[in-house]
């Protein structure tokens, strides 16, 4: 009787409160209902899940800018897998090097390379992959060929020729390449395509002196979640990555820790991510940081990376100036 009358005093003590009380604890239960989810499918991907057979997709994937940093680390780890390369990416010497060394360690794989200068004359160089590709059972596209600054500017001290450099190589070449890949995978009703984007465009919320760059990520990531709603039910995954630091050329960082893996790490990683949703932060030391990130206020996070930024341009105009003093 005790219980009874307790458990009926306090509902009538939740039915008391105000409208928007009780609207505001449905919503705060909402929210937690929705992060725990968001975790339980973070925690089982990254530690609980099996590794995937991605020979699934088809027998065949192409990598652009495979020639360093995390496109070569996708090459490698994909090779790994078992799966034959379509090799993209504008220079002979490095395309024919990396090829060796993919077929030096893993012989069994066929290589096919198609040589794109992706600032350059696109329309040539989609005709020569699609060449490349006919009649290839390819399963994956990874979308990694892109290009940053020299070091970080403002906008009115970005020369015309690297913007329209960002552009095209960053949004045009992605789509375009995209585009002309598309058409086999669904005949085939089934493929996976990754493109690269940057913690910079979605993690951060904003990059000051690289505005250009991450606006242009800021395309690849709306891109690939529409793509995801477009093609999922034709049997297509389509993801966007976003990687933080690795340590690559283009991050100019040399040397790999705990939260700034290697490529070759990055990418084993990105490769149990391929299929789990349309955005992902495929290394868990990463998804970490972006987690610690959103719990602070804009504000003090854009100052930060405004003085962070602001340093490396200050060092990048002084590595300029010696090397005009020369």
């Amino acid at each position: 009787m005790a219980c009874s009358m307790d458990l009926g005093s306090h509902l009538e003590l939740l039915r008391a409160q105000p409208v928007w009380l009780q609207l505001l604890s449905s919503f705060g239960l909402l929210c937690i209902l929705k992060l725990s989810i968001s975790f339980i499918l973070w925690f089982y991907a990254i530690f609980l899940s099996p590794a995937k057979n991605l020979k699934r997709y088809g027998s065949w994937a192409i990598v652009t800018g495979c020639t360093e940093g995390i496109g070569r680390g996708f090459a490698f780890q994909l090779a790994r897998k078992g799966l034959n390369l379509v090799l993209v990416a504008r220079n002979p010497d490095k395309l024919a090097a990396v090829s060796d060394e993919i077929l030096a360690k893993y012989g069994k794989v066929q290589i096919k390379t198609v040589i794109i200068d992706f600032s350059g004359d696109l329309d040539e160089g989609i005709k020569r992959l699609q060449k490349g590709i006919d009649g290839l059972d390819v399963g994956i596209l990874v979308n990694n060929a892109g290009i940053s600054y020299p070091y970080a500017k403002y906008l009115h001290e970005v020369d015309e020729e690297l913007v329209k450099n960002l552009i095209k190589v960053n949004v045009e070449a992605v789509t375009r390449v995209t585009k002309a890949v598309l058409p086999g995978m669904l005949e085939r009703k089934r493929g996976a395509i990754v493109n690269i984007g940057s913690g910079s465009a979605t993690v951060l919320p904003s990059e000051p002196l690289y505005s250009v760059y991450a606006a242009t990520k800021a395309y690849i990531d709306q891109f690939s979640t529409c793509l995801h709603v477009e093609y999922k039910n034709k049997g297509i995954d389509v993801q966007c990555q976003l990687p933080l630091y690795v340590a690559t050329r283009m991050s100019s960082i040399k040397r790999a820790t705990f939260f700034v893996p290697s490529s070759d790490t990055y990418a084993r990683a990105s490769l149990a991510w391929i299929g789990h949703g349309p955005r992902c932060t495929p290394y868990w030391p990463h998804s970490i940081q972006w987690c610690l990130l959103a719990m602070l206020p804009e504000t003090p996070v854009n100052w930060w990376r405004l003085r962070f930024c602001l340093n490396v341009r200050k060092r990048g105009l002084l590595k300029d100036s010696k090397k005009k003093a020369l």
